[in-house]
């Protein structure tokens, strides 16, 4: 049973307030006509506290921390942390150039197994990254949890590298966007 099914009301929020249909360019130079907005989801205090209180259903047992990727991981992470009781860590794509210069913030790793957090999951990539961070930092990663997961192969490229992925909604949960009377 998809997250669409068990939690409509939900799914439908999600969509309307952070699904935006307008260009957006990724990183690695491709464009979509849409995108999953996560400052909408993270500025709606309820959406968020109700997405984080959903995700905390998936959190696999044994996990002892969360990691959350900047920046659209953090919020999550935060909700998820008060909503489940566990401790959070904060991961930068790369080390701070000042101050701490860490590349990990937050509760000690101490060996606890770790469930990276992040708000989409299109390629896997990044994800992957942040598993081998926390591993060579000597935290153990089997899992990672999303908000939304599109269809470009993340899910087969963390499976490769033993890491299980967790979504709430997949990008065919979303209802169809309706279009406008004009076109």
């Amino acid at each position: 049973m998809t997250t669409s099914t068990r939690l409509p009301d939900l799914t439908v929020r999600l969509a309307e307030t952070a699904c935006v249909t307008a260009p957006f360019h990724l990183a690695d130079g491709a464009r979509l006509t849409s995108y999953f907005d996560e400052y909408r989801l993270a500025a709606d205090p309820a959406l968020l506290r109700d997405t984080a209180a959903a995700i905390a259903a998936l959190v696999p047992s044994g996990a002892q921390l969360l990691a959350g990727i900047e920046l659209g991981g953090v919020p999550l992470v935060v909700a998820l942390s008060a909503a489940t009781g566990l401790p959070a860590v904060f991961l930068r794509r790369c080390p701070k150039r000042y101050g701490s210069r860490r590349q990990i913030e937050g509760a000690a790793l101490d060996g606890r197994r770790a469930v990276l957090v992040d708000d989409v999951v299109r390629s896997g990539g990044q994800l992957l990254a942040m598993a081998r961070t926390l591993r060579i930092a000597g935290a153990p990663v089997t899992d990672a949890l999303c908000v939304l997961e599109r269809p470009l192969g993340g899910r087969a490229l963390l499976a490769e590298h033993r890491v299980t992925l967790h979504s709430l909604l997949t990008e065919a949960d979303l209802p169809t966007p309706r279009k406008d009377e004009g076109e």
